[in-house]
Order: structure tokens, then C-alpha cells, then sequence
């Protein structure tokens, strides 16, 4: 009962946060608002933490699809807090905050377990970890592209559903853009091959091309590539969000997409 209370309480600071940045649209840059901002959304990472950390190794290590989805969202919440406190980026919070709210609620509701005898291998919780981080990262950097072409939508006067009270400069959002996405293609990078070393060691089997390694190849050649194209040709603007939102949607069909299946129809 006590958990349940709290997955409320996260899930009301996340979605309380992300309204109030709409009311208060015409005074978003007031240094008190963006202070009390920033500190209920450490308050609910703080929560969301504890909870997650009940949820996962309580009984074992159960890493469900929804204990996932809310650790991928617990870190995109944390890379956008850290990102804001040098770069302002409080417009973002309008997209990260409400999905974050409903997949740090999904645990409560969720009667599917998945636990994990290899997690008693330290290798494949360093794999789970960088793989998690990894995802994160793609993630914020998925909802930063959507962002972006927004914010650029909106610079040329061009009609959009979402009309935003403030955004960085492009070039700001842009040079942060790659950042992210440079650390997540060299964690992505180590997810693969820790994977593909360590597959017999880890899960008992060598390392079988099925779907998901498959399309997690495919993600890591598409930002590869789109990081190649930014260095090598000065790839920017639409061509980088699209490339950007490419790779995220084929992250999306290796990890997600295959625990869904796994889980929620195959019942494994």
C-alpha cells in the first residue's frame, strides 16, 4: 500500500512539473520557478529510485519489461536534470516528464515478473548497466530531436501542434545532440560487444542473430554512420533529427519490441 502511494506521488511531481512549465509559460525563465523545477524533479528521481530499486532486487533481480521501461525513464529523468543545471533546457522537460510519469507508474500496475537467474554473474550486470545507460541516452536524445525540430518549426513561423514559451538557441541544442549521442554510440558499442564476447559466459548459449541483435546492429551502423556524416559533411538540422529518430526506432524494436513479445504474448 505504502509503494503504491509512492508510485503516485512520482507520478504526480513528474506530470505537476511539466503543467506548471505550461502555466507558467510567460515567466519560464524566473530563477525561483526553474530552482523549485529543478528540485521536485530531484525529489521524484530520489522516489523513483528508491522504487525501482524495490522493484528489482527485492526478491532477486526482476527485469521485467515494466521495471525497464521505468529504469530507461528513471535515467532519461536524471540526463535531462544534469543537462539543465549547465544548459538551458527546462522546455525539454515538457517531453521527458509525462512519459517518464506514466512508465514510473507502470510497475504498480504490472502482475509480470521476469527474473533473472544470470544476475549473480557480475558481467551481465555491467552489461545490463551500460545497455540501460545506452538506451537512456538514445532516449533523451530521441525527445531532444523532437524538440528541436519544434523549436525550428516555430523559428520560421511554420505551424505546429505544440507552440513552446522558450528553447536554447539551435546551435546549443545541436552541439548537445551529438554530445549525447557520442557517449550512447560508445556505450551502445560496448553493449554490443560484451554481448557478442560474453553471450555463452552470461546466458548459456552463444550469440544467435535473432531480431534484436539484429536491429541493434542496424541502430549502432544508422548513429555510426550519422556521426561519420557530422564529421566528415557537417551534418546538422533535419538530416541529423531524422537519422536521430531512425536509429531510436530500431532501438525500440531490439529491446522493447522483444520483451513485449517475450513477455506479454509468448508469456516467457
Amino acid at each position: 500500500m505504502q509503494n503504491s502511494i509512492l508510485y503516485l506521488v512520482v507520478t504526480f511531481i513528474y506530470l505537476a512539473v511539466a503543467a506548471d512549465f505550461w502555466r507558467c509559460a510567460k515567466n519560464v525563465d524566473d530563477a525561483q520557478t526553474l530552482k523549485l523545477h529543478s528540485a521536485m524533479i530531484a525529489l521524484g528521481l530520489l522516489l523513483h529510485g528508491w522504487l525501482l530499486y524495490q522493484d528489482v532486487f527485492a526478491q532477486g533481480f526482476n527485469f521485467s519489461l515494466a521495471n525497464a521501461l521505468s529504469a530507461i525513464f528513471w535515467l532519461t529523468v536524471l540526463i535531462y536534470w544534469l543537462a539543465n543545471l549547465k544548459t538551458q533546457l527546462h522546455s525539454l522537460q515538457a517531453f521527458v516528464l509525462p512519459p517518464a510519469a506514466l512508465f514510473a507508474l507502470l510497475p504498480a500496475f504490472s502482475a509480470h515478473s521476469h527474473f533473472m537467474p544470470e544476475a549473480n554473474a557480475k558481467l551481465f550486470i555491467v552489461h545490463i548497466a551500460i545497455a540501460l545507460l545506452a538506451y537512456s541516452l538514445f532516449t533523451f536524445a530521441a525527445l531532444h530531436a523532437v524538440l528541436m525540430t519544434i523549436a525550428e518549426r516555430s523559428l520560421h513561423n511554420k505551424p505546429t501542434l505544440i507552440k513552446l514559451p522558450s528553447f536554447p538557441p539551435l546551435l546549443v541544442m545541436e552541439t548537445l545532440l551529438f554530445r549525447v549521442i557520442t557517449i550512447g554510440f560508445v556505450l551502445l558499442t560496448l553493449t554490443l560487444i560484451s554481448g557478442m564476447l560474453f553471450s555463452e559466459e552470461i546466458f548459456g548459449k552463444p550469440l544467435q542473430f535473432n531480431h534484436k541483435v539484429i536491429f541493434s546492429i542496424a541502430s549502432w551502423f544508422i548513429y555510426g554512420w550519422l556521426l561519420f556524416g557530422r564529421y566528415k559533411y557537417g551534418w546538422r538540422g533535419r538530416i541529423a533529427i531524422r537519422w536521430t529518430l531512425a536509429g531510436f526506432g530500431l532501438l525500440l524494436l531490439a529491446y522493447v519490441g522483444s520483451k513485449f513479445v517475450l513477455e506479454m504474448i509468448l508469456h516467457r
